[in-house]
């Protein structure tokens, strides 16, 4: 599918929705449902609507995994893995085997080449070069960034590695994350976005149809995109983009880009 935007006032409900139809289709295809999730607040009510509607799901058969990590221990306020926790995991008894979390309480270096190394090792025991998602949850920050892929940072320019750790000069801290190769190699992504960030989806939606029309000269064309506005280098053949609508939108709306 093209990359698809919809901006909906039952943002809660109708994200989880997706999430269990992906979950579903995937399971029933491969026996298995691959899920990095995202954190900060936006998520966070999707989480616990999908463990109070669907404490039904085979979660035996889900393998989840976190896109970004503070560098925090996972009891800390910080922590994507407690959010989730608490949220998701705890409310719908998720098995802890089908939890990878990243240790952010370790040094980061170390934290994410064994991240890394576990994501690898399944991949092989698939057959596959690098191991490939079913979906990707994203957020969208004010300055373009995405999973822990700040404007700026040493991330952005990764071409090999799959998960490191990248130093945010802005908060003057580590994050663990995954890399553009890992992401684009998801067979959905699927960003979830709050009102206040329309402005931004709508320009990487622009900044993405620039850089597919460079294609083949794509590293230069990317210059201003890769430095200012990293999420615009997210590449994958499937994307939806789920935006709680403004105070002045009604209904539910779609638009699509190539």
């Amino acid at each position: 599918m093209d990359r698809e935007v919809i901006r909906t006032w039952n943002f809660v409900a109708d994200a989880a929705n997706f999430i269990v139809d992906q979950a579903n289709k995937a399971i029933s295809e491969r026996n298995e449902f691959r899920m990095a999730l995202s954190g900060g607040n936006t998520p966070r009510p999707i989480y616990e609507r999908l463990a109070i509607s669907r404490r039904d799901l085979p979660w035996e058969s889900i393998r989840i995994t976190f896109g970004d990590e503070r560098c925090v221990p996972p009891d800390d306020s910080q922590s994507n893995f407690r959010m989730a926790r608490e949220a998701l995991f705890i409310p719908a008894a998720i098995p802890e085997k089908s939890i990878m979390r990243m240790h952010g309480e370790i040094d980061p270096k170390i934290a994410a080449r064994e991240y890394e190394n576990e994501l690898d090792l399944l991949a092989a025991q698939r057959g596959e070069d690098i191991y490939r998602h079913d979906l990707i949850l994203l957020g969208l920050g004010d300055d373009g960034h995405t999973a822990s892929l700040f404007p700026g940072t040493a991330a952005l320019e990764e071409t090999m590695r799959r998960v490191i750790a990248n130093f945010v000069p802005k908060f003057s801290s580590w994050r663990l994350t995954f890399t553009f190769p890992l992401i684009n190699h998801a067979r959905q992504i699927c960003f979830l976005v709050n009102a206040k960030k329309r402005r931004g989806v709508n320009r990487a939606r622009s900044a993405r149809r620039s850089t597919i029309a460079c294609n083949t000269r794509r590293t230069h064309c990317w210059g201003r995109d890769l430095d200012h506005w990293p999420v615009a280098l997210t590449r994958c053949r499937s994307y939806l983009q789920y935006c709680s609508p403004s105070s002045s939108f009604g209904g539910t709306t779609r638009s699509s880009t190539a």
